[in-house]
């Protein structure tokens, strides 16, 4: 079961601290499942930690918190090498992918060095769901502002453009992170902008924003646009989704 048309969940959570266990994925990961259709069997989700170099003490935690939720969870590891050798197989053959916070820049450099760039394009057209926090955010964006390059906030400007927008993460969280959104709106380096408070997600079919979702009450998202020489703020109110308790 897959997708029936290409959809993306882009979010600034997912998860949470378990209590058996050190992390356990919260709402927004099993709305990602949801929006995968699968039913029947075992959901199949990707992890991929690459922007934070395959942490192996994180993949262990993701696989906690995958037997937790009753899912079926494979790592793709991309350090030293690839961990599959049929890298595209392995993704197709998933409901949902899953990216990791950490560094975009690294991220975007290694995914195109091993052509994943093109076969992550390739599985959204097939109708895998392709979903993420903070950098796993960004990635499928036009861009938007990160600490890839260290404690200041700065633009990346090329990431994946599967979605026509630029994307702010952790907008309630990260004082620094709101008006350099603003800033690369008006002067034109971004695209208008979709952002999201911590514990928000944004769901996509096909390039359409569909809906705001979040797993957290009283936070919200927000859609930053050029209006002449300034930027533009309209906040969009989420929709909460049940908890995660399972």
């Amino acid at each position: 079961m897959k997708a029936t048309e290409p959809t993306i969940l882009a979010t600034s959570g997912g998860h949470r601290v378990g209590g058996r266990t050190r992390v356990m994925f919260d709402a927004l990961v099993h709305h990602a499942v949801d929006l995968s259709g699968v039913h029947g069997r075992r959901p199949r989700v990707m992890y991929v930690g690459t922007a934070i170099g395959d942490a192996e003490h994180f993949t262990a935690r993701m696989n906690e918190a995958a037997r937790m939720a009753g899912f079926d969870l494979t790592p793709l590891q991309l350090f030293p090498m690839p961990n599959v050798e049929d890298v595209e197989g392995s993704v197709l053959d998933h409901d949902v992918v899953w990216v990791m916070g950490g560094s975009v820049v690294n991220l975007l450099a290694v995914w195109r060095a091993h052509g994943l760039d093109k076969i992550m394009h390739r599985a959204w057209q097939a109708g895998v769901v392709l979903s993420g926090v903070s950098a796993g955010s960004i990635c499928w964006f036009q861009g938007g502002a990160t600490d890839s390059f260290g404690p200041q906030l700065r633009p990346v400007t090329n990431a994946l453009g599967f979605l026509p927008y630029g994307n702010g993460v952790h907008y309630d969280s990260d004082e620094g992170r709101r008006p350099l959104v603003h800033q690369l709106v008006k002067d034109g380096s971004i695209p208008t902008a979709h952002c999201t408070d911590d514990g928000v997600g944004l769901v996509y079919r096909g390039t359409e924003l569909v809906e705001a979702v979040t797993e957290t009450s009283g936070k919200g998202a927000y859609i930053v646009s050029r209006d002449g020489s300034k930027a533009v703020e309209e906040r969009i109110e989420p929709r909460k989704l049940a908890s995660s308790g399972r």
